[in-house]
């Protein structure tokens, strides 16, 4: 039977996620040995890897921006359920594993994702272009809500630890969902086209490319999209003492178990943003950085407020003197490389230095 006559239903994004809802019964409630915990692994990253591809092919089927709007929503998600189900396991370090995996999503978004894109375009075509407007609009929000939600409770009085009161973990949710349905409503409505990608010759056209998926194609993706959500957390659960057990026997900071996390649920989207790049499509690049940072920022924060509200023990939101230095320094050079609405291979290298100074010391602090 050729490829080209195959059913959709026997393709991998299909089939892992239903491996993975397999693998889950199996294992739920039960003790695991070395060779399990290898199988849950590998299913979990299958499962990962299928969900954002099926976000992709909803956020294809709409276009942009609004593709990279979905795609960065369903990331997060998926990032959410992995943080609670870590965080209800308990263990010392679940205090701050909301605070360490968002600001880790942060670091590699704006560094890394935006970093390569920027790299691999300019190596391409000389010169990456993109829209100042929208990629500046995006920048501002995302500097915002990372002050907001994980700057301010380093600073705050009302507690004595690096974390909101009541009112205040209220207020910046509030603010961040705020925040976000605003730039959502920017990106999508009247200022939509600063948000399209760009070449030195102009806007280019949604559909100059790979032709949208039929509605049955993205129909199946999104109900493959929601069997693949459920698996993700509950491997994520089954896998989590896991990670902590590696985390340990390695001698790694316990924010290292945020980073893992991720590295785990962006390494699609950087494959997706660099693929973008390739296609001299510098403008979604961006928009898939700074989207999964806001989004990381403004949905996973009013999430795990809420769910702090029913566990146990405090919420430390607040960052470190080395990671707010590490933060200020990524707004700094990414107000740089925004302004101009163009940048070379200098400008990538730049980010992606900033990257593995932050994977450095989040490893040896």
């Amino acid at each position: 039977m050729s490829t080209a006559t195959r059913s959709p239903l026997l393709s991998w994004t299909v089939i892992a996620p239903l491996v993975g809802t397999v693998v889950l019964a199996l294992t739920w409630g039960r003790y695991l040995g070395a060779i399990p915990i290898a199988v849950v692994a590998v299913a979990l990253i299958g499962t990962v890897l299928a969900a954002v591809h099926h976000a992709e092919v909803v956020a294809h089927r709409v276009g942009e921006p609004y593709g990279s709007l979905v795609l960065a929503v369903a990331v997060t998600v998926i990032e959410v359920a992995l943080i609670l189900t870590v965080m209800a396991s308990g263990g010392h370090d679940a205090e701050t594993l909301a605070r360490d995996t968002v600001f880790a999503a942060v670091m590699i978004t704006m560094n890394g994702i935006v970093g390569i894109a920027l790299l691999v375009g300019a190596l391409k075509f000389g010169f990456t272009h993109f829209n100042p407007e929208g990629s500046g609009a995006a920048l501002a929000t995302v500097a915002t809500l990372a002050t907001l939600g994980l700057v301010l409770p380093t600073f705050t009085t009302s507690e004595s630890g690096p974390e909101f009161s009541p009112s205040q973990l209220v207020f910046a949710a509030l603010a961040s969902i705020v925040l976000y349905g605003l730039f959502v409503f920017t990106q999508t409505g009247r200022h939509r086209d600063f948000f399209l990608p760009v070449t030195a010759t102009g806007v280019v056209a949604e559909d100059e490319h790979a032709k949208p998926p039929s509605g049955r194609t993205a129909l199946l993706s999104l109900a493959m999209l929601m069997v693949a959500l459920i698996g993700v957390v509950g491997l994520a659960k089954v896998e989590s003492p896991a990670i902590k057990a590696g985390v340990d026997a390695a001698g790694f900071p316990a924010s290292s178990v945020g980073v893992a996390i991720a590295l785990l649920v962006l390494l699609p989207e950087s494959i997706a943003a660099t693929r973008a790049a390739s296609r001299e499509r510098i403008q979604t690049s961006i928009n898939l950085g700074y989207g999964s940072a806001m989004a990381s920022i403004g949905l996973t924060i009013p999430a795990i407020a809420i769910a702090s509200f029913f566990m146990d023990g405090p919420l430390m939101l607040g960052l470190d003197s080395t990671q707010i230095v590490l933060l200020g320094l990524t707004v700094v050079v990414s107000v740089l490389t925004v302004v101009p609405g163009r940048a070379t291979r200098l400008q990538g290298g730049v980010h992606l230095a900033l990257l593995a100074a932050y994977l450095f010391l989040a490893i040896n602090p």
